[in-house]
């Protein structure tokens, strides 16, 4: 499992992925990235901190993940990452947290305060029969204005059966109307019974992809990997 790397694009920022309790909702019919977890602080904080320390501050800006929300990060990990980021000049935070948890984020905020920190979103699409009929995402929001008064950045995922090429530019539209910044993840073959429609996702490579590839505000992992964590 790589979980550390840099991102020398667009938004060019160090990237860390840490080892959290574990998704609390675990309902969404596509993922199976909750199993990177572990009930045990101390083993999870010491791996953290392995990861952690490798963070140079090259870029002032880093992005800190988990499988699941920065609210199951263990608080020893996470006073370790305000400790890192003050050592290293890091100016710039991006967390990750899934709609639930959205009352808790101006506590983590304060916590953070002094650091200009970025709250991304796993929404996957805005078209809510899709979103909660078929992917179960437990977003009950359907305004995008409203979902984004918590979040500053949102997680798209495309490559699914039931979208087209349309509906995936309208989310992309969608995201930067309303985001500051837009990851747009195609879906990959995984444990869950959701798999990669290869009709969707070549529409997406033709007809989408090339419109929004060198957005700056745009990221585009056609593997899950790509930003270089992950296995």
């Amino acid at each position: 499992m790589q979980r550390y790397s840099v991102i020398e694009e667009k938004e060019k920022r160090e990237i860390v992925l840490l080892r959290g309790s574990g998704c609390v909702y675990k309902k969404c019919t596509f993922c199976d990235y909750y199993l990177d977890s572990s009930k045990d602080e101390k083993a999870n904080f010491a791996l953290n901190k392995s990861v952690l320390d490798k963070v140079s501050g090259k870029y002032h800006d880093l992005e800190v993940i988990n499988s699941g929300s920065v609210f199951e990060l263990d608080m020893d990990t996470l006073d370790y990452i305000a400790k890192v980021c003050k050592q290293k000049d890091i100016t710039t935070l991006h967390f990750e947290a899934h709609y639930l948890y959205r009352n808790k984020i101006p506590a983590l905020r304060e916590q953070f305060k002094g650091f200009d920190v970025k709250m991304k979103l796993g929404l996957e699409t805005f078209d809510y029969d899709l979103r909660e009929g078929v992917l179960r995402k437990g977003i009950d929001e359907k305004d995008p204005q409203v979902i984004a008064k918590y979040f500053d950045e949102v997680n798209l995922l495309f490559g699914v059966s039931g979208q087209t090429k349309e509906s995936m530019e309208r989310d992309i539209l969608l995201a930067l109307e309303n985001f500051e910044r837009v990851c747009v993840n195609i879906m990959c073959d995984n444990t869950t019974a959701i798999k990669p429609d290869k009709e969707v996702i070549g529409e997406f490579i033709e007809y989408v992809y090339p419109k929004y590839k060198d957005n700056v505000r745009v990221d585009i992992l056609i593997n899950n990997t790509d930003f270089g964590v992950g296995e």
